[in-house]
């Protein structure tokens, strides 16, 4: 293929001639169902058992995915280096801008994803990266929310009596630890990293992602509910280490929510009743939880704003990474914003966090 005349529709076409992908799953996030098309049928499995909590038994999708199991190719494409995050030094991810769409390819496994519209395609060792294939299904459900009006938010999510509650904090804060205790103590899940908040006029809903949470050795020996997916010959490792340098560790588990935690306890759609921004740090200070006002505390805020990144593309030019932090006051202003500081306490949070979605209050 040329890259002077390659379209999104052009690697589209080839690529679905050549592995035809005819096994469907359809996902339900909340009210828009993504199907996917896959040509393998291990590929199927994984993708069947991650999402099982949201298959369901239809023939018509809002968004069409496919999937192709296939060595890894070769467009021919001159890429464009995306730049690590802060902190990172690692390049993992390369982009081409297409006329009609985007492709994105990972440089560590040789995945290629091409997206743009209506058209949506994963190319490459398929099975061997099924979280790949994962992330991008959920960032079509995350694209999608945002060309409607919703905002993006970094938080976990859950819900309790009617009320749900999103935990944002700056990196390295513990909102998916947090989430996982309050799951602990009976809350339903609503995501782990990311949601998606849609303003009512007078209330706020958030989306969550189909994303079982990823979490440290810290965080699954620290928790019974957790505990069974580490290894008993690791448990012996990460036991022995210092306490600082377990929590540090890149090694990361999937804890999926029915296995730990039963069947029914995730969802993703809820009430945004309160957002929680985790302050604090690692000493011996005492924890505060107080409510605070969101066009008064503007300096909180960037630790639940989150831009869009590669796999977005915005049907306007305004809504391109709109990370405006007024608007986010603006629309926060419609819920109640809790801040937590001090000293680290998730299970001090933990009580706040309860008492707010039983009573409305702190």
């Amino acid at each position: 293929m040329n890259q002077t005349t390659m379209t999104k529709s052009v690697i589209v076409e080839k690529y679905r001639q050549e592995f035809p992908a005819t096994q469907s799953l359809f996902i339900d996030f909340g009210g828009c169902v993504i199907e996917t098309r896959v040509n393998n049928s291990d590929l199927l499995a994984n993708l069947n058992n991650y999402f099982k909590e949201f298959l369901i038994d239809t023939d018509k999708g809002d968004i069409l995915i496919t999937a192709h199991e296939c060595p890894k190719a070769d467009l021919g494409l001159e890429y464009t280096i995306k730049q690590p995050d802060p902190g990172k030094t690692k390049i993992k991810e390369e982009f081409y801008n297409l006329p009609d769409g985007r492709v994105v390819y990972k440089r560590l496994t040789g995945m290629i994803f091409v997206f743009g519209g209506d058209e949506n395609i994963a190319i490459g060792p398929c099975i061997e990266n099924s979280n790949q294939v994962i992330n991008f299904i959920n960032n079509r459900f995350i694209e999608y929310k945002l060309n409607n009006g919703c905002y993006l938010g970094h938080a976990a999510g859950v819900i309790e009596n009617g009320r749900g509650i999103a935990m944002a904090g700056f990196s390295g804060m513990g909102k998916s630890t947090l989430a996982l205790h309050l799951m602990s103590r009976g809350t339903t899940f609503v995501s782990n990293d990311r949601v998606m908040t849609e303003d009512n006029g007078d209330s706020l809903t958030m989306y969550g992602v189909a994303k079982q949470p990823r979490i440290n050795p810290g965080t699954a020996l620290n928790n019974p509910d957790l505990s069974c997916i580490v290894s008993p010959e690791d448990k012996k490792t990460f036991l022995s280490m210092p306490k600082e340098e377990l929590w540090e560790l890149e090694h990361k588990y999937d804890a999926l929510i029915d296995e730990c935690y039963g069947k029914n306890k995730f969802i993703l759609k809820a009430p945004l009743s309160g957002l929680v921004i985790l302050n604090w740090q690692r000493d011996t200070s005492e924890t505060v939880v107080k409510i605070v006002d969101p066009k008064e505390r503007k300096d909180l805020l960037p630790a639940f704003m989150k831009e869009t990144g590669l796999f977005y593309l915005s049907d306007s030019a305004e809504k391109e990474n709109d990370t405006d932090v007024d608007a986010y006051a603006e629309m926060l202003s419609k819920t109640t914003l809790i801040e937590i500081s001090g000293g680290v306490d998730f299970d001090k949070a933990a009580d706040a966090c309860l008492k707010f979605m039983k009573e409305g209050k702190i």
